[in-house]
C-alpha cells in the first residue's frame, strides 16, 4: 500500500503493481504544510479522495476519517463516511478502537469497509507526547493486543499497526484472521505502506528509522528545474521545434 494525495501521482501508482492507495490525513503535513494530521478536515480529504480517484480508477482506495470526525457522533459520523464515500474512496480508516467500536460496527453494518489503525495514531499525537513508538512496555502492548482483536471483531477488513515493536506487530498478526498493514513495524506484517513522498525521498530533512528511500526525488527535481532555467536564460529554451509557426 503506498499513501499518495493527488492525481498526477495516482496516474502512475495506477499502473504499478501496488495493491491499494491510501489517501491519508497525512496530506495536511505533506501537502498543505502543517505540523500535524490534526489539521486534516473533511473537505480537504474529500478534495484528496476525488483526486487520487481520477487518477488510480483501477485501484482500491482508503480514505482516512479526520481528527474528532468520528467523536461527534452517529450522524456527522456518517456525514463524513458518505462524503468519503462519493468522492471515490472504496473504504474508509479510522484510528484507535476504545470508545468507538460501536460506531466502527455501524459503518461496517452499513456497507462501507473499514480498516483499523493502532500503535501510533498521528491525530493522538498531542496525547502521546509526540512521534513516539508505541507498545514497549507490557502493559502497553497488552492493551494494543487487545484492541487489534477488538477492531476485528467489530468488523475491519484491515488495519494499519504503526511504530510498533516487531515482536508485537508479529503477534498481533498471527492473532487475527485479517491482515494487518505495517509501518514501522517489522517485517512480519501481512503487508507494508510508505508515503510515496517518502520513499521517493522529496523531503531530504525527514528520513525516519522506518523509511526507505528509493529515489532521490528531491535532488532530480531540483537539478531538472534549474536546467530548465539554464536553457531559458542561455537562450537554449524553447528552440524551433518547440515553436509554433
Amino acid at each position: 500500500m503506498v499513501t499518495c494525495y493527488d492525481t498526477w501521482s495516482a496516474k502512475i501508482i495506477n499502473d504499478s503493481a501496488i495493491d491499494c492507495i491510501l489517501i491519508g490525513d497525512s496530506a495536511s503535513m505533506v501537502m498543505h504544510g502543517h505540523p500535524s494530521t490534526v489539521h486534516a478536515h473533511v473537505d480537504m480529504m474529500s478534495a484528496h479522495v476525488q483526486a487520487v480517484s481520477r487518477g488510480a480508477p483501477n485501484k482500491f482506495l482508503i480514505g482516512d476519517i479526520p481528527f474528532l470526525a468520528h467523536r461527534k457522533g452517529f450522524e456527522p459520523l456518517m456525514n463524513t463516511v458518505e462524503i468519503l464515500m462519493k468522492a471515490g474512496a472504496n473504504s474508509v480508516k479510522l484510528e484507535g478502537a476504545r470508545g468507538h467500536l460501536e460506531e466502527i460496527s455501524h459503518i461496517v453494518e452499513s456497507g462501507v469497509p473499514v480498516m483499523g489503525h493502532l500503535g501510533l495514531t498521528p491525530q493522538s499525537v498531542n496525547q502521546l507526547g509526540g512521534f513516539k513508538v508505541q507498545g514497549k512496555g507490557e502493559e502497553t502492548a497488552r492493551q494494543i493486543f487487545e484492541d487489534a482483536k477488538a477492531l476485528e471483531q467489530a468488523g475491519c477488513f484491515s488495519m494499519v499497526l504503526e511504530c510498533i515493536p516487531a515482536p508485537l506487530a508479529l503477534e498481533i498478526t498471527d492473532a487475527l484472521s485479517i491482515p494487518t498493514i505495517g509501518i514501522g513495524s517489522g517485517p512480519d506484517t501481512s503487508g507494508q505502506v510508505l508515503v510515496l513522498q517518502d520513499m521517493l525521498g522529496m523531503d531530504p530533512g525527514f528520513q525516519p528509522k522506518f523509511v526507505r528511500r528509493y529515489l532521490d526525488g528531491y535532488q532530480l527535481i531540483k537539478d531538472a528545474v534549474n536546467h530548465f532555467d539554464a536553457d531559458v536564460k542561455a537562450g537554449n529554451f524553447p528552440v524551433k521545434k518547440e515553436s509554433f509557426v
